[in-house]
């Protein structure tokens, strides 16, 4: 692909970078999940994942981005389309039009960031420069790849993927796939250099009690201090129903049972009509 063309009003800023990111869109709202939910967060949004959630909200972030969209003024929803890839710069600019520093987080989702390293490690870099926290938010697969950035982040935010609703993009589209277990816990060894851990566990009807107890097990062994955020589904997809209140209930007493910071709490941005 060619190189970004800035966006109308967004200018460069001459900050140098390793090479530009694949990029869904940039824009300013609040973070609706997990336990910082409520706080004013700047996303930036990278291009692609390798896997393929039943209740992915964001299939469109599967495959790398051809355009992305950047929000030219915190909150109007009005947006420049620009061509991937996007030079480091022209995200330093977008985020300073927003008022980067007026946001208490940056959060870096996707798809998956760390399918791009070099470009989160410099994004992070500069963004948390400028004063919000930067929260990365990852399917906790890529263990090598959050090495060589966690020194950059301050709260790594993980799924803890169950295999009763998650295949690899390279997995066949039907039958039983390989658990996801060891992988998350070897990313969340290197996930302990990080200020702060957030394990998610995306709760649907079709979770079983057997892989929750394994995910909570091998939380609260590699990751004491971690906070364990159940979140029921919001239904997307092909996931239609949310678990019922007692099966919330229930998983929260399991889970309590061996994790010391255990708490539920579902997507609140579709309740407001916000991205």
């Amino acid at each position: 692909m060619g190189r970004a063309r800035h966006a109308a009003g967004v200018p460069s800023t001459g900050v140098a970078g390793p090479g530009p990111a694949n990029l869904v869109e940039i824009f300013s709202s609040i973070q609706g999940e997990g336990p910082h939910v409520g706080a004013r967060t700047l996303f930036v949004r990278f291009g692609e994942c390798d896997l393929r959630c039943r209740w992915c909200d964001s299939p469109h972030t599967w495959r790398p981005a051809v355009h992305c969209e950047i929000e030219l003024e915190a909150g109007s929803g009005r947006r420049a389309r620009v061509a991937n890839p996007v030079p480091l710069d022209a995200v330093v600019a977008a985020a300073e039009r927003l008022e980067v520093g007026r946001h208490r987080f940056v959060s870096l989702t996707g798809g998956e960031p760390l399918l791009q390293p070099d470009a989160v490690a410099a994004v992070a870099r500069e963004l948390r420069a400028r004063g919000p926290r930067v929260l990365l938010e990852t399917h906790g697969l890529a263990e090598a790849a959050l090495a060589r950035v966690v020194d950059a982040i301050d709260v790594v935010s993980m799924d803890w993927k169950l295999a009763s609703d998650v295949r690899r993009a390279s997995d066949p589209a039907r039958g039983p796939v390989a658990e996801f277990h060891d992988a998350h816990e070897r990313f969340l060894r290197a996930a302990l250099a990080a200020p702060e851990i957030v394990v998610k566990i995306v709760v649907t009807p079709a979770s079983g009690d057997a892989e929750i107890d394994e995910a909570c097990a091998r939380v609260a062994r590699t990751a004491p201090r971690a906070t364990l955020v159940l979140q029921p589904v919001t239904p997307c997809g092909a996931v239609r129903e949310r678990p019922s209140a007692q099966r919330l209930l229930d998983l929260a007493v399991r889970a309590s049972r061996v994790c010391a910071d255990v708490r539920v709490i579902p997507q609140t941005h579709p309740i407001y009509g916000v991205p």
